[in-house]
């Protein structure tokens, strides 16, 4: 279902969706930044060590992601992988070069 409704975002595109144990290789070798795009009751619950909480679908979404350089690699996630890859569509259109999707989200996170 994912691929129907985002197929075209991930070919082509500055959206790489890596498996968790890719995800966290490349998020331990390029020191990016990281992005939980949870709410922020959803980040208290747990999170991923180092990340930042900007919430999808707050108000303030653009405006945290402003404080961000464009041009280096951002690592995202959420819960189960449909709303980080809605907020790469965004990301993508706000200027982000490269951008890294965790497979699954949180849920499959070691």
């Amino acid at each position: 279902m994912l691929n129907l409704l985002f197929g075209n975002l991930t070919k082509n595109s500055k959206v790489k969706v890596l498996s968790p144990s890719a995800f966290k290789e490349k998020l331990q070798a390029d020191k990016a930044v990281l992005v939980d795009v949870r709410t922020p009751q959803e980040y208290r619950a747990g999170h991923i060590p180092k990340a930042i909480n900007i919430d999808f679908k707050s108000s303030n979404f653009a405006q945290g992601f402003e404080k961000i350089d464009k041009e280096k690699p951002l690592f995202i996630y959420c819960r189960s992988g449909m709303r980080s890859m809605m907020c790469a569509k965004q990301l993508i259109n706000m200027g982000f070069k490269e951008i890294y999707d965790l497979k699954g989200g949180y849920l499959n996170w070691p």
